[in-house]
């Protein structure tokens, strides 16, 4: 205990010698005390700042058994050292400093769950029937429908009908054959997720032998942009002839509705039905839906558990929600509520995801 006591002692005098405190080391300094408190053990101290001055008190701790390093309960509040009230002074300056910290803990922890996933990137993977890809056929469909010239590589970095890569608004596009299947047999297994063309899905997925991998990066100011993006260059894959489909959002779109969809922002519109995938799962409890793809937005994803609505209804909501939050820009926080008219307030709960990894944001519908 020697050796605690000593340390304790320079701490205490280094705390003091701080210019916020008295800006230089104390005149005198003596352990007046000890105690527990919260299985930690800890020091009283009396200091005079000047020879002459009055005793002050402070406290130094908290200690684990006879260990050297505190936790960082240091404190004085410069009042004068009475020996009656010294250990009940310091209880109370261990208890404020014990507070101020888990107060700050609680709002890192609020802040923590207020602050979106990282969003901004989009990965999917084309579906190919054989290991080919047509680059030129790519850029011409590129600026045929969407009007975007696609900078060819410098001779010297590029591989002949393997990869393309292009920027555009500090955004970069990479598009890069892969001559075998998506590893672990992914896009066969979550093509059964797509239950409005499961059979097509799952037979496109098995008879897929390489694939392209198609990103966008660096959209992190831009995600709606970035994401548009993305739909702009996976159609233009999958307008191919030996394109099977896509695997994104955890499932299997076919290329024909993938494209259809992709071609409303022709004409203004947003295509949320080729970025945010939303299943569905019925038991005896009721219908479950959840959100695939708004955490490429840096939102959480939605979910909503055992509801006695309708699966149509249970699809629209997540679906209107799904825009409101990328379109409109809107954050939805635990605890708050939802709704889309005047009467309907729909409780919003952050938990663990059922069906989606991480955490989600439950809707109760």
């Amino acid at each position: 205990m020697d050796a605690q006591k000593q340390a304790a002692t320079a701490v205490m005098e280094e705390w003091l010698s701080h210019p916020e405190e008295l800006g230089k080391k104390p005149a005198k300094l003596e352990v007046a005390g000890e105690f527990d408190l919260h299985d930690l053990h800890y020091y009283i101290f009396k200091f005079k700042k000047s020879a002459f001055g009055s005793w002050k008190v402070a406290v130094c701790g908290g200690y684990e058994g006879d260990g050297l390093g505190h936790c960082g309960h240091i404190y004085s509040e410069m009042e004068n050292y009475n020996p009656d009230t010294a250990e009940e002074k310091c209880i109370a300056m261990v208890e404020k400093i014990r507070q101020f910290w888990m107060e700050q803990a609680k709002e890192q922890e609020e802040g923590e769950q207020d602050e979106a996933p990282a969003g901004g990137d989009f990965l999917g993977f084309v579906l190919l029937s054989s290991p080919e890809f047509d680059e030129g056929a790519f850029r011409e469909v590129m600026k045929e429908d969407w009007g975007l010239e696609c900078p060819e590589m410098p001779e010297d970095s590029k591989e002949e009908g393997k990869a393309v890569i292009f920027d555009v608004n500090g955004m970069m596009v990479t598009i890069g054959l892969m001559e075998i299947k998506v590893p672990d047999g992914e896009a066969e297994y979550w093509a059964n997720s797509n239950f409005m063309t499961r059979e097509q899905s799952v037979a496109a997925a098995e008879k897929h032998e390489a694939h392209l991998l198609v990103a966008v990066l660096g959209g992190e100011s831009a995600p709606l942009e970035a994401g548009k993006l993305f739909v702009k260059a996976a159609s233009a894959c999958l307008k191919a002839d030996n394109a099977l489909g896509i695997y994104d959002c955890g499932t299997v779109w076919l290329p024909e509705d993938y494209v259809h969809s992709a071609m409303v922002m022709q004409e203004g519109g947003f295509p949320l039905a080729d970025l945010v995938f939303i299943g569905l799962y019925q038991d005896e409890k009721g219908i479950s839906g959840w959100t695939n793809g708004l955490s490429s937005f840096g939102k959480e994803e939605l979910e909503i558990i055992d509801s006695g609505q309708p699966a149509a209804d249970v699809y629209d909501m997540l679906w209107n929600i799904s825009a409101y939050v990328i379109q409109e820009g809107a954050v939805l926080r635990d605890g708050q509520t939802l709704g889309f008219s005047a009467e309907q307030k729909l409780p919003l709960e952050l938990s663990k995801g059922i069906y989606v990894d991480g955490e989600s944001i439950k809707v109760g519908f």
